[in-house]
């Protein structure tokens, strides 16, 4: 007997599945068989897809929202498309694309039009991939020359470092007595001190 699945993904964990899970709902895809990742579509090293995968057989029917909601990697979109379509022998509905639809024209040419609406929607999907990594790269880029800084920020250092600092220079002070003063580790005041004495 066919089964219904589901698969909805979106791109990190503060993202909202909402849409995609009204859209599973109202093609009658049950609870229990929506299978939903929160991570990138980069790749299918996914676990909820993963556990899809091992469930589906023959002759059942999984629903997409749209084709980059399976991934975003031209090459390995077709290959896991032939992979579900041919191997695994289930048919696959792509919401948001109609002609991607494998229960419709079984025939040559309704192969050959769904084949190519993939390849060009898979490139597509891609393509935005590495646009959105550009456009990322770019802000980066932007942001550093503003003077913005990326990583944790700096602790606050205490109260008179400086002077000891430089105490520990002029070989006043020891760097494990100065480390104790401060209420440092001897590795923290070290790493400190080196920055210290670089903008001084």
């Amino acid at each position: 007997m066919c089964e219904i699945y589901g698969y909805v993904r979106v791109s990190s964990r503060d993202q909202n599945e909402d849409r995609q899970m009204i859209a599973m709902r109202s093609c009658g895809v049950p609870e229990h068989h929506i299978y939903i990742d929160k991570q990138s579509g980069k790749d299918f090293n996914r676990p909820q897809y993963r556990a899809l995968v091992r469930e589906l057989k023959e002759g059942d029917l999984l629903y997409l929202k749209s084709i980059d909601r399976l991934g975003r990697n031209y090459e390995e979109i077709i290959e896991q498309w032939q992979y579900l379509t041919k191997t695994l022998g289930i048919d696959i509905v792509v919401i948001d694309m109609p002609l991607l639809d494998t229960r419709r024209g079984k025939d040559v040419l309704g192969t050959f039009l769904s084949d190519i609406v993939l390849q060009v929607l898979s490139f597509a999907a891609e393509n935005e991939r590495e646009n959105i990594r550009q456009r990322q790269a770019e802000g980066i880029a932007a942001a550093r020359q503003r003077g913005v800084r990326f990583g944790r920020p700096e602790a606050d250092l205490p109260e008179g470092f400086e002077e000891m600092c430089r105490k520990w220079k002029r070989n006043e002070i020891r760097a494990g007595e100065a480390a104790r003063r401060l209420g440092m580790s001897l590795n923290s005041f070290y790493y400190h001190a080196r920055k210290f004495s670089e903008k001084s």
